[in-house]
């Protein structure tokens, strides 16, 4: 049994517990509510079945009586590596029934990302499909699994093999199990663990409660209208974070949600028709996968009430596109796993007259900028985003390093990402702390120069990285994804950037991709990115 120690104290619990977004409730308890009121009504659909808000939590009962069966119980770690298949809910609901701690890893992740994770949380037990996007995960599982002595339960939720524990039975309702003895959580209780992107290094642990958790999904539902009229269409990985807080949603207004397990635009336009989809939660990358579709036009995208991007900024040209093509507000947001959604922009605004930010803070939090000292920037000027409220994790699990260096003496949370804020009070990403470019002791943003190319017609992608310079520190280097049939010269990109930006900010060799390393929430992979960059020199 893992060990948790947070960051919470009684006086913060005491502040968060007077206001509207926590509860004494845990997540399950708001299932069987809906599933009591709605038996019938459908909650999830994948590509090989449907499901009702009662058949669902039959469903999460009969994996957690499993689950219990095979050993497992309260305060267990179970790591959850599955696809957007209705297994991926009742699995992570089950956890929460015996009442373990559940961690979801993104189905992307192998041997070494795998292998760090499960013994980092010490986790009990791990779930995975047999095979899914020509990958088979119990070879993988069973090479590692002997150099992790806590692991003691290995499930598939399509088949049993040997040392690997079958949940098939207990899926279809299939298995004789014995009864569930359901462990009640509390909202302030730990549920949940999920581990950061990776985009600068090794994955940090960030703990989430109930509360942490329910209250990013309440503030906003609140904000955007979310009612049980929505259908979602989740693209975004459940493995990890935004997919998962999407999935939440769904249930705690009673909506229904369209699991898509591999973005092709071709599919998601499909199922937007399809499925009368209103609601997208999405990053920039699909949104111009989606706009570049051949046959954009045949489909009938009328139900179309709300597509919200983030994970990254998403081009003004993009946008302006969007408002023709495609239907439904569209919404930018900035969030992330240790906070949850920090800002986004309102149904209100014009969705042209505010790019370029990601909007005001959300209802139930708080936001500053402060300077390398901790001091709060003025109005206009450049500083560190940090953030406190209800959605703020409780703390990096086993870091104290990390803890310490993250969270201000006053309770604040570091981002490490850099804003400006205007008068109006919105929101504008610089970059990050860690991504700006030292070119001969002169810095500088590189998404600044990227905003500027994005405009450009042949561009589908871009990317400025900062490669290792014996002269300069760092040399300038521009990283382009053509669009389909088109080639580009740093010649021509210069042209736009003549007179726009100071010298310094100029690429001095340019790179061509056919793809780019992103993270499954479409966040760029810099590092990575400039590895490739070096690989080819």
């Amino acid at each position: 049994m893992a060990r948790f120690e947070t960051r919470v104290t009684a006086a913060q619990i005491a502040s968060s517990a007077n206001s509207p977004w926590w509860s004494d409730d845990a997540f399950g308890a708001i299932l069987r509510r809906q599933a009591a009121k709605h038996p019938d009504r459908q909650a999830l659909y994948d590509r090989r079945r449907r499901v009702t808000y009662g058949q669902l939590d039959a469903m999460v009962d009969r994996i957690a009586a499993k689950l219990q069966a095979e050993g497992l119980g309260q305060g267990d770690v179970v790591t959850i590596q599955l696809p957007n298949w209705v297994e991926f809910a009742a699995c992570f609901f089950a956890v929460e029934r015996i009442g373990g701690i559940a961690i979801q890893i993104s189905t992307d992740f192998r041997a070494r990302e795998v292998e760090f994770i499960l013994r980092f949380s010490d986790a009990r037990a791990f779930i995975c499909a047999e095979r899914f996007r020509n990958f088979d995960y119990l070879p993988m599982i069973r090479q590692i699994r002997p150099g992790l002595p806590q692991l003691v339960r290995v499930f598939a939720v399509d088949s049993a093999a040997g040392d690997v524990v079958g949940l098939n039975g207990a899926i279809d309702g299939s298995e004789n199990l014995p009864p569930l003895v359901p462990v009640a959580m509390h909202g302030d209780d730990v549920y949940r663990m999920a581990f950061t992107s990776g985009t600068t290094g090794n994955p940090k642990a960030v703990i989430h409660s109930h509360n942490t958790t329910l209250s990013a999904c309440r503030i906003q539902q609140h904000d955007l209208g979310i009612t049980e009229r929505e259908v979602f269409l989740l693209y975004l990985p459940l493995g990890l974070n935004w997919g998962y807080l999407a999935l939440l949603q769904t249930f705690l207004s009673g909506a229904r949600a369209v699991l898509l397990d591999r973005f092709v635009a071709k599919d998601a336009l499909e199922l937007i028709q399809q499925e009368r989809v209103s609601y997208i939660p999405t990053a920039p990358a699909s949104i111009i996968a989606m706009l570049n579709e051949p046959a954009l036009a045949r489909y009938d995208l009328s139900s179309l009430r709300l597509v919200v991007s983030g994970g990254a900024s998403c081009p003004v040209e993009t946008i302006r596109e969007y408002q023709v093509k495609l239907k439904g507000k569209f919404i930018e947001l900035y969030g992330m796993l240790e906070t949850g959604f920090h800002t986004y922009t309102r149904l209100s605004d014009d969705p042209i007259g505010v790019s370029g930010t990601v909007g005001p803070v959300t209802s139930g939090m708080q936001l500053r900028l402060i300077d390398e000292a901790g001091n709060e920037v003025p109005l206009g000027a450049e500083g560190e985003i940090v953030a406190k409220g209800p959605s703020v994790h409780l703390g990096y699990y086993n870091n104290p390093q990390a803890n310490d260096e993250l969270f201000t003496a006053d309770g604040w949370f570091r981002s490490g990402d850099m804003g400006v804020l205007d008068e109006r009070g919105y929101l504008r990403i610089v970059g990050r702390r860690k991504e700006i470019i030292n070119r001969g002791g002169k810095k500088f943003h590189p998404r600044e120069v990227e905003e500027i190319l994005y405009t450009h017609p042949k561009v589908l992608h871009v990317a400025i990285v900062g490669v290792a310079d014996a002269r300069l520190g760092e040399r300038n280097t521009l990283c382009v994804i053509p669009k389909a049939g088109q080639t580009v010269t740093l010649d021509e990109m210069l042209g736009m950037l003549q007179g726009e930006v100071a010298t310094y900010k100029l690429p001095e060799a340019l790179e061509i991709f056919a793809e780019f390393p992103f993270t499954p929430t479409g966040k760029l992979q810099r590092h990575e990115l400039t590895k490739l960059v070096q690989k080819r020199h």
